[in-house]
């Protein structure tokens, strides 16, 4: 049998290999000790026995299968020091059949539990209401995007320890309340997939426009936040929701690379150069988007964005919006929500489809409501129609309010820019 030949770069292939293995090498082992941590632990054991091994052997031709084998058998050491390697061993090897059949759901259970898969179970561990939305979104990334504590913490733009006590805690909280490495059924699997679309949302949101920091955007949680939501629709198929999600991050994504210039400056969606959008993001997310229609029923929060989404994107000239259309989708989806961000977002719709003053005429009352008070798009949005109506003095006061809220510094430039410049 022939040796494999050593990596000229090996630390690059291991690193390579890791990124498309780790997610499922740490679901498998999770199922196996029931526990994220020492799954993670076991999985980075296995990564530790590579960066050994791999240099003077060569990168064996299954490595996804090495690191499994290695981790598995760790696993398997741990079980035997914590006294359950009967009962596990004879579950993982099949030895004993019969407690196998035992242990096993009925046939009726097991139709009610399509969704067998370690990854999916993960996704739904990681994503447990028991933990907060931004400790849920960390330990997401980390465990099933596969990025790096250093990573995450530069995304969310929070000091490397304070994002390594998050993953951390989340972990504990996990096994403190002994959550089930499982996937929910029923209404609870309804309750978990929100809890799951959420997280990989508010992902992808951080990534098209950062909550603060130099850069304008993080393409690199976009595609991240994308790939979740395509695993997910892979192992969850009948939901029309996760289509709706996938539909609206893909549609969005194909406006990546028009939505800054060459410096990094935000470039804002009427202005973009409609050419650099990514056709074949735009395909994709017109099907997604059909699925999630077809498979009936009324349409959801996300879906309905998508097709606001797919308005923008059928136009090749911002004068060929369909505003009017766009406003009716607003209209549903407030009905839906209640939220003022959404009510925030259909006045800008309004102003654009019937003037700017049927747009102020929804915007000032959102003003006066006071819930936004802290959001700087309402001002953003406020200056936008004044300035369209004249009011320069009063727009260029909305765009510094504007200004002053935001952590964005590429954006907070773009703002004061419009606060000096309100006639232009």
């Amino acid at each position: 049998m022939d040796t494999p030949a050593p990596s000229p770069n090996p630390r690059r292939t291991i690193d390579a290999v890791w990124r498309t293995e780790a997610p499922r090498l740490i679901a498998s082992l999770a199922r196996l000790v029931g526990d994220i941590g020492i799954a993670e632990d076991l999985a980075q054991d296995a990564l530790l026995a590579a960066l050994e091994s791999w240099p003077e052997t060569g990168v064996p031709d299954n490595p996804g299968a090495w690191l499994m084998t290695t981790a598995r058998r760790r696993g398997i050491d741990h079980l035997r020091r914590g006294r359950l390697l009967a009962e596990k061993e004879a579950e993982i090897a099949g030895v004993v059949r019969a407690h196998r059949r035992k242990q096993a759901p009925s046939p009726d259970a097991a139709l009610d539990d399509p969704l067998g898969d370690d990854l999916l179970r993960l996704i739904f561990t990681a994503c447990h209401p028991v933990l907060s939305t931004h400790a849920r979104a960390a330990l997401t990334l980390r465990v099933v995007g596969g990025l790096s504590t250093e990573e995450i913490a530069r995304a969310f733009l929070v000091p490397v320890p304070t994002l390594a006590q998050r993953v951390v805690r989340a972990k504990r909280a996990l096994r403190e309340a002994r959550v089930p490495f499982e996937t929910p059924r029923g209404d609870e699997l309804g309750e978990r997939l929100d809890s799951v679309l959420e997280v990989i949302y508010l992902i992808f949101n951080e990534g098209y426009v950062a909550t603060g920091g130099e850069e304008w955007m993080r393409p690199r949680l976009c595609h991240e936040a994308l790939r979740l939501s395509r695993i997910v629709a892979e192992l969850v198929p009948d939901e029309p929701e996760v289509y709706g999600l996938t539909a609206l991050m893909e549609l969005q994504a194909s406006r990546l690379d028009a939505r800054s210039d060459d410096d990094g400056a935000p470039i804002l969606l009427l202005d973009q150069d409609r050419t650099r959008w990514d056709q074949t993001l735009i395909r994709r997310g017109l099907a997604s988007l059909d699925r999630a229609i077809h498979m009936g029923g009324s349409l959801g929060p996300y879906s309905l964005q998508a097709a606001i989404a797919a308005c923008h994107a059928r136009a090749t000239d911002p004068r060929e919006t369909d505003w009017e259309r766009i406003v009716a989708l607003y209209d549903a989806l407030a009905q839906l929500t209640g939220s003022p961000v959404v009510e925030l977002n259909r006045a800008v719709a309004v102003g654009m489809a019937f003037g700017p003053d049927a747009g102020l005429a929804l915007v000032e009352p959102l003003a006066e409501e006071g819930t936004l008070d802290d959001y700087h798009l309402l001002a953003a949005v406020r200056g936008d129609l004044l300035q369209k109506l004249g009011r320069h003095a009063e727009a260029s006061a909305a765009f510094e309010r504007a200004a002053s809220l935001t952590a964005n510094a590429r954006e907070r430039r773009l703002l004061l820019e419009r606060a000096r410049t309100p006639g232009d």
